[in-house]
């Protein structure tokens, strides 16, 4: 018994991260997703809340999109499942090499790619647009776009962000709003005022999104 319990510990992981793949390709694929107003996405920040990343995340798939992800446990789950979806990942958070995470987005997007970004995670709080995307759209020049997402019928998580899990053959709904951008050589207050209005676009794309659906 020692040895098959120190070969599943040895496996678990890898089941694990399998599983939960085939969970959300598995989902994503019975998704009936419409979007609105979607622009061209090269170097652009994509900005949606954090409890709503599944649906983007499946519809965006294989198209080499870039996402940073934290290098705690669950983060390299993500890892595992992000990359599988076709994404291109950079590692780090505001908590372990966030400066390193930060300078190679800037890298990629100043390169033409696209951030899909979560600017209220990984740990919160929910709703609120945090400092470091706004440093990565000023040093970078890359628009910032919100987006709100929604799908019905649908469970929403008791998690800090109320993570959203659609149902299987769900509808979901993606709206774009108008791109923003911090001037490079923009003051304090006025990286400010972008950072609320970014926030306040995506509040109102998440409610408009959710009356329309």
């Amino acid at each position: 018994m020692g040895f098959i319990k120190e070969q599943w510990r040895k496996v678990r992981p890898q089941v694990v991260r399998d599983l939960l793949y085939g969970y959300v390709r598995g989902l994503g694929s019975t998704l009936r997703v419409k979007t609105v107003n979607e622009p061209p996405l090269e170097k652009s920040i994509v900005c949606g809340w954090h409890g709503r990343s599944l649906v983007f995340g499946n519809h965006f798939r294989q198209r080499g999109l870039w996402v940073v992800i934290s290098q705690s446990n669950d983060g390299d789950i993500q890892n595992h499942i992000f990359t599988r979806l076709g994404y291109q990942t950079i590692r780090g958070s505001t908590g372990r090499n966030g400066v390193r995470a930060l300078i190679e987005s800037i890298r990629a997007l100043k390169a033409g790619g696209t951030m899909a970004m979560t600017p209220d995670g990984p740990r919160g709080p929910s709703g609120v647009v945090q400092g470091g995307v706004m440093v990565m759209a000023q040093k970078s020049g890359a628009a910032l776009i919100p987006i709100g997402i929604t799908a019905k019928p649908r469970f929403l998580a008791g998690s800090w962000d109320h993570y959203m899990l659609p149902l299987p053959f769900a509808k979901a709904l993606m709206i774009f709003g108008e791109p923003l951008y911090v001037p490079e050589k923009a003051t304090v207050d006025e990286v400010e005022e972008v950072r609320l209005k970014l926030e306040n676009e995506m509040h109102r794309l998440q409610d408009l999104a959710e009356s329309q659906l």
